[in-house]
């Protein structure tokens, strides 16, 4: 390259890029640090979905890492006795718990603290190999940083010759009472290096009683994202003040029997609600009178809903009027059925969707609950910057639910608030209404994210769901909800192919990752399908699917060599674990093995990395051509 190459716009590029690199050496010398990165194996990503709030089991797994540190315990502290690698797990994935226990039953021993300290700093040093030393520094606790680096870069040579430097460090470390603080160190390096970016692919809430505990976990974590669930873009709504949206959220929390998000983790008081159903829904029927209660204000929210939007077409799930409790039945558009329950106190045939003044004031206690909750404020601000509807990286295409397909598997033109798209431009124009929507939160804006939660063409959603029928008929041919195209199609791999190729990836090794529909697999069904393109992982994180799936959630593994899926089974409880040592049981499936090992240059990241590399070699030329001037004194190079 030389200076005729480079056009006026290059030139004010590098004008910018010399400000950072104001001489030649420091030039290079990044040149050479980002090469060498691109020659390191990518990070390992993980991928989990449909979590619903089932937190003991999620942050189990997050501390093992899905098994992670479990297989490289066992590679490299093979001649250990199985009792002695499970408490050193143990002790991992629960420092302090783990530590407390112990103490409580007896002094902890000088020659087991060392002992310890050295298996965790080989541990370390295994996980970290295939980091740039730059990179595990910056995941070090800044208190032990150096004395950890030292620790763990030390070369063979060097680990003879200062073996007695490095004993003094342990023996300085435990005699200062520094082992506690160490060990937490450590072990959080661990965890932290073996697993270097983590995808959450939708349905954070719900069913489970603490997603607010997910939340505030994973707002800690070092790297993640999230593609957006149905049941979160109906939380965003409700944090937003959308009425349907949070008496959805409250239905769902009172049929699960949940209090606890509500009421302790995000302040939303059901007290007077409490009160008001159990004055008015008297008769003894299987439903308690919460949930009979809650049925009730919902249709009339929904039914306020539809009535405000003819376009959402959704003209025939409009049923709350057309119930004659004189005869106690409804009448739906393929016949007449008998209704399950006498019991509408506050229904009024001729304002069927009109609240009464009670409900009208528990609806507005709530939409106030629900918006000045700092903590769900928070957690919802979380979902718009580290999430979206769908996710494009290293090959992989993340989104929840599906892609709107016709029959014949086109992609679905859709119109919504005036605008028609389809494929990956549709599936654009809602993640920027929901941005939008959050902002701004007119009543169309609130309403949008109700139309998400529950109309077949919110990509999320994809169904026809049948509340009414699920809720007041016992006749259970009126249940099934038909779904959009796409989840019938998308076992075909061509079908895939299709999407994928939509989303710009037309690679072999290119998949489709999602959850939303449990994976069967007591009956027989696989989470890999349409020959490897789709991959779904939800495998029944939430223990009311668990019968139904046989499985108690998936993790899907991509590292360098390829990828694996990771079955888990019920998860007990934390307290099982430090007690027994016992860790969850998991069985791995490899998915695909890679062609060739996977480097960093193969990935995104690697992408924007030889972009660096091209300007800054660009840069080179320009100062050795004289068509950019160096500024030694403005060089950060320490002098020599």
């Amino acid at each position: 390259m030389n200076a005729k190459d480079l056009s006026a716009e290059d030139i004010k590029y590098l004008k910018l890029l010399a400000r950072e690199f104001p001489t030649q050496a420091e030039t290079f010398t990044e040149i050479i640090n980002l090469q060498a990165i691109l020659n390191l194996p990518k990070g390992t990503e993980h991928f989990m979905s449909d979590l619903h709030g089932e937190y003991e089991a999620f942050l189990h797994i997050l501390n093992n890492c899905s098994g992670v540190i479990r297989e490289k315990v066992e590679d490299l502290f093979f001649t250990l006795t199985d009792r002695e690698r499970n408490e050193l797990l143990t002790l991992i994935y629960y420092p302090k718990e783990k530590l407390d226990m112990m103490e409580k039953k007896a002094p902890l021993s000088e020659t087991w603290g060392k002992q310890t300290l050295r298996r965790l700093l080989r541990l370390a040093k295994l996980l970290s190999s295939k980091y740039t030393r730059s990179k595990v520094r910056k995941a070090m606790s800044e208190v032990f940083r150096y004395i950890i680096d030292e620790l763990l870069h030390a070369q063979p040579e060097e680990e003879r010759n200062r073996y007695v430097y490095h004993a003094k460090i342990l023996d300085t470390i435990w005699e200062t009472g520094a082992f506690r603080p160490f060990v937490y160190s450590l072990t959080n390096l661990i965890k932290r290096l073996a697993v270097d970016h983590l995808h959450i692919v939708g349905d954070i809430y719900d069913r489970g009683p603490l997603p607010h505990k997910i939340m505030d976990r994973l707002m800690q974590h070092h790297s993640v994202d999230v593609q957006w669930g149905n049941h979160d873009v109906l939380w965003m709504g409700a944090a937003a003040g959308s009425v349907p949206c949070i008496i959805n959220v409250i239905r769902n929390n009172v049929r699960y029997n949940n209090w606890e998000v509500l009421e302790n983790g995000y302040g939303i008081s059901l007290r007077n609600f409490t009160t008001f159903a159990e004055k008015h829904y008297t008769l003894p029927e299987k439903k308690g009178p919460l949930e009979r209660a809650i049925n009730v204000i919902l249709f009339k929210a929904e039914g306020q809903a539809m009535l405000r939007h003819p376009e959402y077409n959704m003209e025939d799930r409009l049923l709350f009027d057309k119930m004659d409790l004189a005869k106690g039945t409804v009448q739906l558009p393929y016949g007449e059925f008998e209704l399950n329950t006498h019991d509408f106190p506050t229904y009024d045939p001729e304002h069927p969707y009109d609240y009464s003044p009670e409900e009208q004031q528990i609806v507005e206690d709530w939409v106030r609950d629900f918006r000045n909750s700092e903590a769900l404020q928070r957690h919802m601000k979380f979902f718009l910057s580290h999430g979206s509807i769908y996710k494009v990286m290293n090959g992989n295409l993340m989104f929840h639910g599906g892609v709107a397909l016709t029959e014949d598997g086109e992609f679905r033109e859709i119109t919504v608030r005036g605008e028609t798209h389809h494929g990956r431009a549709y599936m654009d124009y809602i993640d920027h209404l929901c941005r939008v929507g959050f902002r701004r939160r007119s009543e169309e804006d609130l309403d949008f994210f109700w139309f998400m939660w529950i109309h077949p063409d919110s990509p999320v959603s994809g169904r026809i769901i049948k509340t009414f029928e699920r809720s007041y008929l016992d006749d259970e041919s009126t249940w099934p909800e038909p779904q959009d195209a796409y989840y019938i199609l998308h076992r075909k791999k061509e079908i895939c192919e299709k999407v994928l190729h939509e989303f710009g990836l037309d690679s072999p090794q290119s998949h489709i990752i999602n959850g939303h529909t449990p994976v069967k697999v007591s009956k027989g069904d696989t989470p890999v399908r349409a020959e490897g393109r789709e991959i779904c992982i939800d495998g029944g994180f939430c223990k009311a699917y668990q019968k139904s799936t046989g499985i108690a959630g998936y993790t899907l593994i991509f590292n360098s060599h390829g990828i694996r899926i990771k079955a888990h089974y019920p998860f007990k409880s934390i307290a099982n674990v430090l007690e027994n040592n016992a860790d969850i049981d998991s069985r791995t499936t490899q998915v695909e093995q890679e062609p060739k090992r996977v480097m960093i240059a193969d990935t995104d990241n690697g992408k924007n990395i030889q972009e660096q590399i091209d300007g800054l070699m660009k840069l080179l030329c320009a100062y050795r051509d004289g068509i950019i001037q160096e500024h030694p004194e403005k060089s950060k190079m320490p002098n020599k």
